[in-house]
């Protein structure tokens, strides 16, 4: 009896140790090189559950990718930089805003892409109408093809782009094609993708891929966001876009009648080649094949309303968050007018201060959200943020449902826009690679502030009035969701 009493004891105080040990251990490391919101949210975590709590930040805390994978990204980097010497030296036209020549030179040190000249950009906001363009363009291939989406899947909507590329395949252009490992895997459809894909000759691969048992492995939340389509280094697209039907095939999105809608750029111009070098770091991320020939910048074209355009790469292979770098500084830089849209809005401290600081001073902030969405968690978090905009004074309104509003821009009064495939969420800025396009000239704005109107007359202003009336468990439910998104 005495022998059982004391191993029970034994075990007890083995336990107290450990879990004791937990913390301290949590408390002197995980602050480390973190930000004091993530790093609350995890000891949060740790503190309440230790040992489900010190697995999940041994398996997911950190942001950082392997060794080798962040060496290939300094090395296209450094090449970037060296075969773009000098190409920002163009004098700038007397309309250039002075305020935006400092935000030019942060995406520069960041992201090592300049502002180039001589761009014309198209905007698609019609999904089916957008693959439609995006088909048409691979139909003009005579050299190659690289495509690269987060989520890729051959359905209904798809096919006829899977056809051109095959077509194109069969003339002897080059196909190149990059999906994201784990976003495509849950994609209903992905095996016949990828048959469909080795059926018509393409260079296929997936990106970050989790496949421990072929020795790759990384943080399994670690995504390639980006969506880009490059024909001959002549012509491009990005944007918010996936390469998949509306409702993404998804039973549950069809039983709500959820579709999205998207927002996709086309461009030609000089900036065609910084998009294709992220396409270029992204394959040989991959594969170890290297096509430094397909970066070279394309000569500058004297275009009417043409734009500047800047690629601001972003992610985990970088050692700063250069996409939310980007957003504040121009937010703190405006001087009129704020327009933001995005899917999921979960902004970090300092973009939280950024845009209510921008509407304390008095500018016009408006932000577009969806009423519904697809994934709780997010957009309960995002819910969490919303009193204290509107007492700040930004406007918000909600995208009709059942559309889910994905596009991803903003507009900085009539002089800039961000297009690309970020969100405004703790994820984008830390865990996904992405890509954005900041475009200056009065001519695409104006386009973008008609894009913006077009939500604006299908959504639904909510006023704070209103949004303090919601019960109880909901605000429970928003506050609770937004301290799980802080961990990362």
């Amino acid at each position: 009896m005495l022998n059982i009493q004391w191993s029970g004891g034994w075990w007890a105080t083995a336990g107290l140790v450990i879990d004791i040990a937990i913390r301290v251990f949590a408390v002197i490391y995980v602050p480390q090189n973190r930000k004091p919101q993530t790093a609350m949210a995890w000891l949060l975590a740790i503190f309440l559950i230790p040992y489900v709590g010190i697995l999940l930040f041994l398996l997911i805390g950190s942001t950082r990718l392997p060794k080798r994978r962040r060496e290939k990204q300094r090395e296209i980097n450094e090449y970037i930089v060296q075969s773009t010497e000098g190409v920002e030296q163009e004098p700038r036209p007397p309309e250039f805003p002075p305020w935006l020549e400092p935000i030019v030179e942060l995406n520069r040190t960041l992201g090592s892409m300049p502002l180039l000249s001589g761009n014309t950009a198209e905007i698609h906001t019609d999904y089916a109408a957008s693959i439609a363009a995006m088909t048409e363009a691979v139909g003009t291939a005579e050299k190659f093809v690289h495509v690269e989406f987060y989520i890729l899947s051959w359905d209904k909507a798809t096919e006829p782009f899977f056809a051109a590329l095959a077509d194109a395949a069969a003339r002897g252009v080059t196909v190149r094609v990059l999906l994201d490992h784990i976003a495509s895997v849950r994609t209903p459809g992905y095996r016949r993708t990828i048959r469909q894909l080795t059926k018509i000759g393409a260079q296929w691969k997936l990106m970050l891929p989790v496949q421990p048992l072929r020795g790759k492995y990384q943080r399994p939340d670690l995504r390639n966001h980006r969506k880009i389509l490059v024909i001959d280094g002549i012509e491009a697209f990005t944007g918010s876009q996936n390469m998949v039907d509306r409702t993404y095939n998804k039973r549950g999105n069809i039983r709500r009648g959820l579709q999205w809608k998207d927002l996709m750029v086309r461009f030609d111009g000089p900036v065609v080649a910084e998009i294709n070098a992220l396409f270029v770091t992204d394959w040989y991320s991959e594969t170890d094949e290297l096509l430094l020939r397909e970066t070279a910048t394309a000569p500058h074209r004297k275009l009417r309303h043409a734009s500047d355009a800047q690629v601001v790469p972003s992610g985990p292979g970088f050692d700063l968050e250069n996409n939310l770098r980007l957003f504040n500084a121009l937010l703190y830089s405006a001087q009129e007018r704020v327009i933001v849209t995005s899917p999921y809005f979960v902004p970090d401290d300092s973009m939280l201060s950024a845009i209510t600081n921008a509407a304390y001073r008095g500018l016009d902030v408006q932000l577009f959200v969806s009423a519904v969405a697809d994934q709780a968690v997010v957009y309960h978090a995002q819910r969490s943020y919303y009193e204290t905009l509107l007492r700040a004074g930004v406007r918000i309104w909600l995208y009709e449902a059942p559309t889910v509003l994905h596009a991803k821009h903003f507009t900085i009064d009539n002089e800039v826009a961000v297009i690309g495939s970020s969100n405004m969420d703790m994820r984008s800025f830390s865990l996904n690679f992405e890509i954005s396009v900041m475009l200056h000239g009065r001519e695409i704005v104006a386009e973008m502030r008609e894009v913006e109107q077009s939500y604006r007359e299908l959504s639904r202003e909510l006023k704070l009035e209103e949004w303090l009336q919601r019960g109880f468990w909901s605000k429970i439910l928003d506050n609770t969701a937004r301290l799980t998104a802080a961990v990362q």
